[in-house]
């Protein structure tokens, strides 16, 4: 829902205020200060629908031009339940369900070409401690997921850089669940502690949640290197989250979870831990931290005879597992894996870090319509130890065009790219295969992709997407199964993903 923001400090002009900062700042503030009750942020690159603000609080967006009335002008499809959200708020709780469904196929490259749905049911209660037991700043939270479909990227891509953000092993599982406590004089610090996706508040950029391609929310490095993936959609880990705001523009965060969302690092981790109701503490521990600037803070001065300040908010953060990573080329004999003398176990080394950068800035804002904006966005992670990792470099950079058409202000256009870097460990290993095999297949490199994307908002609780990838070096230039010798070819996908939130 497109909002007005004014900001102003106490020494403003006596002059009329007539310069607002637009729409998009609202959406950094809430990114900056994390998700608000009843509003989980989607899995991967799912899109956004607005959910409450608070228990009971209902938003009605305006509806799209020529539909003023009834089904297609309420916040949920099926509105108020017939009276249950309205006195479920009175306790302080607040339902949030959510459909997300799509169908996305490769017209060219790939392993075998087809198109392939799947989708998510997101289900999320929280409650409101402050409504229900007269105890402020507390958050009860649990969330479940329900995963259908097949899954393109397995089955048909053999990418690094998976074309959905919702894909993942068919399941019904715990997702989230945990208890939130914020302290101090304006909320300016919080304690999060249960069992927690990173993806929610690590890491994101906001922008980067209009794309479809999974990297556009959890990011290519922690996804490949981290044991499991990381704690990242649709795995989770117990752990300690922190969040303090000691000024207006400065947000600080970091958190202690467990090296591993699952218990056993061997084999598939969505089957280690199927239901999401285990709850390993087993192994290491992961600790990440990351510092949000926003600019310009609340009680910044505008003045009407200035222009209104462009937003960005800006993060920088670091992370550290403590778990123990297989080499990417060498035994605990010393010889290559590739060697057919080789033991074929890989050494071990303790430890594995990465550092990332995330930048969201508003560049463009358009004279006549203020909720017509143009933003920028970008985030590099890396993770330089090439002897335990897959992936030494991420980076996801593109536009986001808000009100794109006339009379369509809750549309948006976006343009991104993806980039993924093989380690030098990964690329040594596959010329040892070759040397040791006498064959000549391709060395992994690097993977890239461009998408665009068109989120076409039918109704304030109903999204229709249509979406276009290509990728380039699909696996990072891996040979294809079905040539000896032969790369698998360059790949375009296209599809349709809508969002539904009941």
């Amino acid at each position: 829902m497109h909002r007005q923001l004014r900001i102003c400090g106490s020494r403003c002009r006596r002059t009329p205020l007539r310069a607002e900062v637009p729409a998009a700042l609202l959406l950094w503030l809430l990114a900056a200060s994390g998700p608000a009750p009843g509003t989980p942020p989607p899995p991967g690159g799912a899109p956004t629908v607005t959910a409450p603000t608070t228990p009971g609080e209902e938003q009605t967006p305006p509806a799209p031009a020529g539909r003023r009335s009834g089904l297609l002008r309420q916040s949920y499809l099926l509105g108020d339940l017939g009276g249950l959200r309205e006195k479920l708020s009175k306790y302080g709780i607040s339902l949030y369900l959510a459909e997300t469904s799509e169908v996305l196929g490769n017209v060219t490259g790939g392993v075998r070409r087809g198109a392939k749905y799947d989708g998510v049911t997101v289900a999320d209660v929280q409650l409101d401690t402050q409504r229900a037991f007269a105890h402020h700043g507390g958050t009860f939270n649990a969330s479940l997921l329900q995963i259908h479909g097949s899954n393109l990227s397995a089955e048909n891509l053999y990418t690094l850089q998976t074309a959905s953000g919702i894909e993942a092993d068919r399941a019904t599982r715990l997702w989230e669940l945990w208890y939130q406590q914020k302290f101090l004089e304006e909320d300016r610090l919080d304690v999060k502690v249960g069992q927690q996706s990173l993806d929610q508040e690590f890491m994101v950029s906001l922008n980067g949640l209009v794309f479809v391609n999974t990297m556009f929310g959890w990011p290519m490095a922690p996804s490949a290197d981290l044991p499991g993936g990381g704690p990242a959609y649709p795995l989770s880990a117990l752990g300690v989250r922190v969040r303090t705001r000691p000024t207006d523009a400065i947000t600080v965060l970091a958190g202690v979870f467990n090296g591993s969302p699952v218990s056993n690092n061997n084999g598939d981790p969505q089957r280690e831990n199927a239901n999401g109701l285990r709850f390993p503490l087993n192994g290491g521990a992961l600790v990440i931290a990351e510092v949000q600037y926003l600019y310009p803070a609340l009680g910044t001065m505008v003045y009407a005879d200035r222009p209104a300040p462009k937003p960005g908010l800006y993060k920088l953060g670091a992370y550290y597992d403590t778990e123990d990573f297989a080499d990417e080329e060498f035994g605990t004999d010393g010889l290559s894996l590739a060697n057919p003398a080789s033991s074929g176990v890989p050494r071990t080394h303790h430890g594995n870090y990465g550092l990332y950068g995330v930048v969201d800035q508003l560049v463009w804002l358009s004279p006549d319509d203020p909720d017509r904006t143009l933003s920028f966005f970008a985030r590099a992670v890396g993770q330089p130890q090439s002897d335990r990792n897959l992936i030494s470099l991420g980076v996801n950079v593109g536009f986001v065009l808000r009100d794109p058409l006339h009379l369509r202000d809750e549309d948006t256009f976006g343009v991104g790219l993806g980039y993924a870097r093989v380690t030098d460990g990964a690329s040594a290993l596959d010329r040892d295969t070759n040397y040791f095999s006498g064959n000549s297949a391709p060395i992994r490199s690097s993977e890239t992709f461009i998408e665009a994307t068109y989120q076409y908002q039918y109704a304030p609780w109903c999204q229709i997407q249509p979406d276009i990838q290509y990728v380039f070096n699909p696996g990072g230039d891996i040979a294809s199964p079905n040539a000896s010798g032969q790369r698998i070819g360059d790949e375009l996908v296209i599809g349709t993903r809508v969002n539904i939130l009941f």
